[in-house]
């Protein structure tokens, strides 16, 4: 009998391979500091903006290895990571609120290789790449916006229960009532003690004027915070889903401060864009008696109003009082006005958010309801000489409409510039409303977070191992140990290749899959090899003996790698963020190697074997 495979097989032997050194090519180049900057609409900046950023970077001293322009934004590529911090401090200064500067790590593969569709794989932030956020949450703020909303429904249960007050403001974490007389007071503080178990509330005189104070308690407090922080954490979790990263790390430290570290993101402009938004809304009535505002910046508004620039230009005075806040949003989708065909966004209340709207607007019908767009930005100036950034709070109307109708639990925001902005802000309110104002205290671009030293031993290390066995192969099998030793490359090629088209996130866990993979694939030949030399000695021809070998061990090789798989997939089932990277690189070294170890190097020992009669194995 002869081996030999039909030419079928062959072709799709080196095609598999070739492909797979195609695909693989890409992690040899490796990455580039670069910068990502793009406008507040998500889009390029324009030619003299462009020109303004070159002009800035030469005068600084910074040299641009080279830049790419898509439809959204800007990359320059520079030579090391210092230059990229100096390049971003000083781009930041420059372009000021209007632009978005994001460090980022972009790949260095050519173009052509780039234009068949590769890409290299992602590294976890415990390898190399990734950004990592430090963020701090304003609990104060929280306690405030929680007092302001014991104020107003102060108010509401006073005026239901007819106990006049003469005034009621929120001072510090307290909500101060003033009175006119002592008795109304205490029939005040009859009225609310029973439904206000959180607070303590205490009888006053302040300037002759008698006054009953609402303070939270210092457990009330502490869940108060506590639940802010958890709730941004959770936002948080939403939001790096929209953005689909692999392997995120959010976790909490110490009492106000939330790391987020993102694995292999390459957009990061968008990551900074959807994570670091502080972004809140407000829905308020607009002060009918004045709208439109034709009044300036500098002049005094009426008791009970505010005054805030709308988007389109122009000031507008809306009431104090909020009517409800992103935090009643349970969902938001973008669309058409299938009217007008502009943007808009589709939003769904929760059921208290809904009732709050139904009865507010029951009674305004007819009047304008604003929509109040409040975002926390950290902006760059210049001080002595260094760059330092300040958090500055930006505030704008980005919606007036009519009520034409008693609104519900269901209604839409119109006005939007763009379908780009709809999108996100849709993605903003989808993925839920802050609890409390965040800002990021600390943004970079990181390597190894378990050291460089530690992660090159690592390297060695594998690589140590992996030529012991080679050696040993080759050592014991002689020319089937060299087919095997190919077999192993290929192996290790094919799943760095499919990572590579999957753009998973490679870790130190998936590292150790892959290194399991390795042993996993030897074992599969010492089965085939041992099996023909058992079949050797039982005085089985040459041919014979490979046509036993790997018919006879396929079952035996198939049962432990279906037996791992499983295990694998179980694994990335119900496990999470490192596991999940160990399941991932398990599961397709197992497919891989069932592939070279059983198909590829049957197809080489075909080849030189299988047309030889009375040829002596060199096994």
């Amino acid at each position: 009998m002869m081996n030999r495979y039909p030419l079928w097989k062959y072709v799709l032997v080196v095609a598999v391979i070739a492909a797979g050194c195609l695909y693989a090519l890409p992690n040899l180049f490796g990455q580039d500091p670069a910068l990502q900057i793009s406008n507040a609409e998500g889009g390029t900046p324009t030619s003299e903006v462009r020109e303004r950023i070159r002009d800035r970077l030469s005068a600084d001293g910074i040299r641009v290895q080279d830049s790419e322009i898509t439809d959204d934004h800007l990359l320059l590529r520079l030579g090391s990571p210092d230059a990229q911090v100096r390049a971003a401090d000083e781009l930041a200064l420059a372009l000021g609120g209007d632009y978005t500067v994001a460090l980022n790590l972009a790949p260095a593969t050519p173009e052509w290789l780039r234009g068949v569709g590769g890409q290299p794989m992602y590294l976890g932030l415990d390898l190399r790449g990734g950004v990592h956020f430090l963020m701090d949450v304003d609990v104060d703020a929280v306690i405030d916006q929680t007092m302001t909303g014991y104020r107003d429904e102060f108010r509401r249960q006073l005026r239901e229960a007819d106990i006049r007050y003469r005034d009621a403001s929120v001072e510090g974490r307290a909500v101060h009532l003033a009175f006119v007389d002592a008795g109304t007071r205490d029939a005040a503080r009859s009225e609310l003690t029973s439904d206000y178990l959180d607070l303590e509330f205490s009888a006053e005189t302040i300037d002759d004027s008698p006054e009953l104070v609402a303070t939270l308690s210092k457990d009330k407090q502490r869940e108060v915070r506590d639940a802010a922080v958890g709730q941004n954490m959770t936002t948080l979790r939403n939001r790096v889903n929209e953005l689909g990263v692999a392997e995120p790390v959010i976790q909490r430290q110490g009492l106000t401060r939330i790391v987020v570290q993102l694995p292999g993101v390459q957009d990061t402009a968008r990551a900074k864009e959807i994570i670091g938004a502080t972004a809140t809304l407000e829905f308020r009535m607009v002060d009918s008696s004045n709208f439109p505002y034709r009044g300036d910046e500098d002049d005094p508004v009426p008791p009970g109003t505010e005054r805030f620039p709308e988007r389109d230009g122009g000031l507008v005075l809306l009431e104090r009082e909020v009517i409800i806040t992103g935090e009643a949003i349970t969902d938001a989708s973008s669309g058409l006005d299938t009217q007008t065909g502009q943007p808009q966004v589709n939003i769904r209340l929760s059921g208290s958010g809904g009732s709050v709207m139904n009865r507010v607007t029951s009674d305004r019908v007819g009047d304008h309801m604003a929509v109040l767009f409040k975002e926390n930005q950290i902006q760059p100036r210049r001080v002595d000489g260094e760059v330092i950034r300040e958090q500055v709070q930006t505030e704008e109307v980005i919606n007036i409409a009519r009520i034409q109708e008693q609104l519900g639990s269901r209604f839409r925001i119109s006005g939007l510039d763009n379908s780009r902005e709809a999108r996100n802000l849709a993605l903003l309110l989808r993925a839920g409303s802050l609890a409390a104002p965040m800002q990021i205290v600390e943004e970079r671009t990181i390597g190894p977070s378990l050291g460089q030293e530690n992660i090159n031993q690592g390297i060695a290390a594998v690589a140590v191992g992996f030529l012991l066995v080679v050696a040993f192969m080759a050592a014991y099998y002689k020319v089937f140990g060299l087919i095997a030793n190919m077999a192993l490359v290929a192996n290790l090629v094919l799943i760095v290749a499919v990572l590579s088209l999957l753009q998973a996130t490679l870790t130190l866990p998936g590292i150790a899959g892959i290194v399991l993979t390795v042993g996993m694939a030897v074992d599969a030949n010492v089965l085939i090899y041992e099996r023909i030399r058992e079949e050797l000695r039982g005085g089985s021809s040459a041919q014979q003996a490979i046509e036993a070998g790997y018919g006879k061990a396929l079952s035996t090789i198939a049962d432990a790698n279906v037996t791992t798989l499983i295990a694998a997939v179980v694994l990335f089932a119900f496990g999470s963020g490192p596991v999940k990277g160990f399941a991932v690189t398990l599961s397709i070294g197992i497919v891989s190697s069932m592939f070279t170890a059983i198909l590829g190097t049957r197809a080489v020992v075909n080849l030189i074997y299988g047309g030889r009669r009375g040829v002596r194995l060199a096994i």
